[in-house]
């Protein structure tokens, strides 16, 4: 479990067809730990001096966008959710629901700007503004969506402690929705299954 608060960027080092490696100003962890990456959970298999390995299958490859990482790109890095742990974005599980393009990323206002994201059909009724979202593993907030995009309003913190502040039109993002609107709308269609 995360809090979709990124404190730590990490820089890809190697992937292979079965591994990532990482580098980041982390905290040593055990291996076995899990740490999010660009949102997605992956379970450390080394770690030496800084850099950190993870095992990646053909599935995970495939639904994030972690196949897409060359070395030097930078990524978003949060270790585990720990017991007592501040939570200061939403609960996130790293499990990502879907990638989406971004559709633009433009200046909205003093230092802030408004990015839009494609909203895959299998998210649609899942985004809801004012809800939460997370995005390569950034803990967001929906301002704004409708059939084809969703936009969320980047601070500037946001973008400079994290990756979103070097990304561009066309990139894939990792998409998860909030748990609770997934608990929601399963709660609704069970509802509505029984009448």
């Amino acid at each position: 479990m995360f809090t979709g608060i990124i404190n730590h960027l990490g820089t890809v080092k190697k992937r292979t067809a079965t591994a990532l490696v990482i580098s980041a100003k982390i905290p040593k962890p055990k291996l076995g730990a899990s740490i999010a990456v660009n949102g997605t959970c992956l379970t450390v298999v080394k770690t030496k001096g800084g850099e950190h390995s993870f095992d990646v299958g053909p599935d995970t490859w495939k639904r994030t966008n972690l196949g897409a990482l060359r070395p030097g790109q930078q990524v978003n890095v949060e270790p585990s959710l720990k017991l007592g742990q501040e939570i200061g974005g939403h609960f996130v599980s790293g499990h990502v629901d879907a990638t989406g393009e971004i559709v633009s990323l433009e200046p909205w206002g003093q230092d802030f700007y408004r990015l839009r994201v494609e909203l895959p059909k299998a998210l649609t009724g899942l985004v809801a503004v004012k809800g939460s979202i997370a995005i390569d593993g950034i803990s967001l907030t929906v301002t704004a969506v409708n059939a084809e995009d969703f936009e969320v309003m980047l601070v500037p913190h946001t973008l400079r402690h994290t990756n979103l502040g070097k990304r561009g039109t066309d990139d894939r993002v990792n998409l998860e929705v909030d748990p609770l609107a997934r608990y929601a709308m399963t709660a609704a269609s069970a509802l509505r299954s029984k009448k």
